[in-house]
């Protein structure tokens, strides 16, 4: 009979030594579970950060290309301005050959003006002679 009971006892030592195992191995698996969700949940943030990352990279060339746009329009806008300070020199060049051209047609003119008052002399020094003799 106490033997009965030994093995007994021992029979039960092993079901709770096998649930101990099992519940052992349980756990295992949970914890297994969990570190693929883990995994899992790092790849996925991974993945975010390089998504950020190259959003941050395409918007680092936008400002670069608008700051290269601008870039070329301050240019073109240094060109216009010299354009326009060329075409301003070469008016006043032009107003100047004007004013000195008008300068020399008065000269010219007061020329004449000299000479048809040396031949209105002459003319009537001629006259003068004419009727003295």
């Amino acid at each position: 009979m106490l033997l009965l009971l030994l093995l007994l006892l021992l029979l039960l030592l092993l079901l709770l030594l096998l649930l101990l195992l099992l519940l052992l191995l349980l756990l295992l698996l949970l914890l297994l579970l969990l570190l693929r969700l883990l995994l899992l949940l790092l790849l996925l943030l991974l993945l975010l950060l390089l998504l950020l990352q190259l959003l941050l990279l395409l918007l680092l060339l936008l400002l670069l290309l608008l700051l290269l746009l601008l870039l070329l329009l301050l240019l073109l806008l240094l060109l216009l301005l010299l354009l326009l300070l060329l075409l301003l020199l070469l008016l006043q060049q032009l107003l100047l050959l004007l004013q000195l051209l008008q300068l020399l047609i008065l000269l010219l003119l007061l020329l004449l003006l000299l000479l048809l008052l040396l031949l209105l002399l002459l003319l009537l020094l001629d006259a003068a002679i004419f009727y003295l003799c």
